[in-house]
């Protein structure tokens, strides 16, 4: 068995990393900008004929249309990304995530053309959505395809490190569109944050174009005489779905984790009698502190393996869960914010920076992009997309403003499916990705240490 990929020099990685990290940032830009702007202008720029809830409700919608775009996104370019190679699928997503983000900027109000801005809106929203489906996949693998495998752990937390960093820009932008004047903010000042993609972009793809192809799709092109038939995503359900299924569900867990936490909190907080602003503060510290956590962990997978690293953060999410609840229920500003910045900081990192890698190891090279992305995209709208309306519907039928006993029950349930899925998929931090198999034989052995 090889023990190392075909691997690039030194130089070619570190420019793929960078890549794969202003790919993945940009992505979560734009991304997050959109949410965030969507409750706070846009049902008064684009949705000015409905009332202000009802706007409000529309703007939002547009927001889950984007995350039902982002799955048929993950399995187009997916296919492609398997098919005809992974930089071209790659230069296409960055291209087409920047130019649509940045003409959201541009988009005349409903004031100035009628229904059909609102219509543009979504449509934008739809096509972003859509593009931000195939990168964070390819991103993934690409890095992970040029490095070395005793370090692609390391190599592969770039990726992960865009997403944090992603979310700290775009949060950053919208606070200071909220600081400005009423009248500003929503004549230009909600623009300027979108029209920054356009910078972004040319930033993003002045990198891009100059990385090579992954070696590893380039060598197993070359050893394979007839291209396969059907497409990527049945010929994985076919060929490999108990790997799939669980690749998905080991995920679901520490994302409900990071829903709940991350996201169901900054609403939850003000209606027990904290400011939204310390509940904001708070999600904000913790995405700092997991910048600087990912890579610490991704490395601690090169040395130990992905799966004990991954079983710890999701373990510690069913642990802390209960105790979480009870310390932000006491009431205390400097209380709730150390308890949640420290989880989002210290505990989820260690999921969301090893469990990319793991997921490109559990996949063949000439299924690993559809592999990546479809599992990724599945596991983050069942776990961080679905967990906030489910834990606010807990907590209504709990018929208590700090009744979230049965939240935190559902996150151990959560955490409990996922360690078992991630105790019973294989090990392979230490083997080749160019000789990942999955025959019959590996897949009766795909258990507790593979």
């Amino acid at each position: 068995m090889s023990t190392d990929n075909p691997v690039r020099s030194r130089a070619d990685v570190r420019r793929v990393a960078l890549s794969s990290y202003l790919g993945t940032t940009i992505e979560y830009y734009d991304f997050l900008l959109y949410g965030t702007a969507a409750a706070l202008v846009f049902n008064k720029v684009f949705f000015t004929n409905l009332s202000p809830v009802i706007g409000t409700i529309v703007a939002l919608s547009t927001l889950a249309a984007g995350y039902a775009a982002r799955f048929i996104g993950a399995m187009v370019f997916g296919h492609f990304g398997d098919r005809v190679g992974r930089k071209n699928v790659m230069l296409v997503t960055m291209v087409v995530m920047g130019l649509t983000s940045g003409l959201i900027g541009l988009l005349p109000t409903y004031g100035q053309i009628g229904a059909a801005a609102p219509l543009l809106l979504v449509f934008l929203r739809l096509i972003q959505g859509f593009a931000v489906g195939g990168e964070y996949g390819g991103a993934v693998l690409m890095v992970s395809e040029h490095a070395n495998t005793s370090k692609r752990g390391l190599a592969s937390s770039s990726a992960a490190m865009g997403a944090p960093t992603g979310s700290v820009i775009a949060t950053g932008a919208m606070l200071w569109v909220a600081s400005l004047p009423e009248d500003q903010m929503l004549s230009w000042g909600w623009r300027v944050p979108f029209l920054f993609s356009f910078a972004l972009l040319a930033l993003g793809m002045y990198f891009r174009a100059r990385i090579q192809e992954s070696p590893v799709f380039l060598d197993n092109r070359a050893a394979i005489s007839t291209p396969a038939k059907g497409t990527p995503i049945l010929a994985l359900v076919r060929s490999n779905p108990a790997i799939l299924f669980k690749s998905i569900v080991f995920q679901i867990g520490p994302y409900c984790g990071m829903g709940i936490f991350g996201i169901f909190i900054i609403s939850y907080a003000p209606t027990i009698g904290y400011s939204r602003s310390t509940a904001l503060a708070a999600a904000l510290l913790g995405t700092l502190l997991s910048i600087f956590m990912t890579p610490i962990y991704a490395t601690l997978s090169d040395r130990i393996g992905r799966r004990p690293v991954v079983i710890g953060g999701i373990l510690a999410t069913a642990v802390l869960a209960f105790p979480i609840f009870h310390l932000v229920n006491l009431g205390s500003p400097a209380i709730l914010v150390t308890t949640i910045s420290l989880y989002l900081g210290l505990v989820m990192p260690s999921v969301t920076g090893v469990a990319p890698v793991m997921l490109t190891e559990l996949f063949t090279t000439e299924l690993r992009y559809t592999g990546v992305s479809t599992s990724y995209q599945l596991a983050q709208t069942v776990g961080s997309g679905f967990s906030p309306l489910i834990a606010t519907s807990l907590l209504a039928a709990a018929g208590g403003a700090t009744s979230t006993w049965p939240v935190g029950l559902f996150l151990v349930l959560t955490a409990a499916a996922s360690a078992w899925a991630a105790l019973t998929l294989p090990e392979r931090s230490r083997q080749s990705l160019a000789s990942v198999r999955a025959d019959a034989a590996e897949q009766r052995l795909a258990a507790p240490r593979g």
